[in-house]
C-alpha cells in the first residue's frame, strides 16, 4: 500500500536521500516503495548540531538516509555516544533504547528516540542553568 504525504506550500522533505521541496501549492504525493522519508520538520540541518545530542540525531539521520556511508556514520555514531555517556550517565536508559534501534537497523524509530534524547539533553541544560 503506498504512502500518501500532503504537503504544504514550499514544505520540503527527503526520499531516498534526495531533498525535495514543494512548489507555492498543496500538493499530495503516493510513495509506492519502500524508501528512506523523512519531513520537514524531522530534518535537522547540519547547522543545527550545536548540541552533543543533536549531533547523535544528525549522525542516524544520515545513517537512515545515507546508507551508502553507513560504516563512516556508524564509527562517528560510536564516539558520540561515548561522549555523552560519559558526560551524563543518566541518559543510559535511552541511550540504550537508540542503540537497539540502531542495531536492528530500526533507523526511523531510532530518529524518534533521539528526539526524545535531545528534549532530555534540553531538559537537563535548563535545569543547569536555573541552579547557577
Amino acid at each position: 500500500m503506498p504512502l500518501r504525504i500532503s504537503l504544504k506550500a514550499g514544505e520540503r522533505l527527503i526520499v531516498g536521500g534526495a531533498v525535495v521541496r514543494n512548489g507555492g501549492h498543496r500538493c499530495e504525493l503516493m510513495i509506492e516503495n519502500d524508501v528512506p522519508i523523512l519531513r520537514g520538520k524531522e530534518v535537522l540541518g547540519l547547522d543545527e548540531t550545536t548540541s552533543p545530542c543533536r549531533r547523535i540525531y544528525f549522525t542516524v539521520q544520515l545513517m537512515y538516509v545515507d546508507p551508502a556511508n553507513l560504516e563512516a556514520h556508524q564509527a562517528l555514531y560510536d564516539e558520540l555516544m561515548a561522549d555523552v555517556l560519559g558526560a551524563s550517565p543518566s541518559m543510559i536508559p535511552l541511550l540504550a533504547e537508540l542503540s537497539d534501534r540502531i542495531q536492528e537497523q530500526e533507523y526511523y524509530q531510532a530518529l524518534k528516540v533521539a528526539r526524545r534524547l535531545i528534549a532530555y539533553e534540553q531538559d537537563l541544560i535548563s535545569h543547569a542553568v536555573v541552579r547557577s
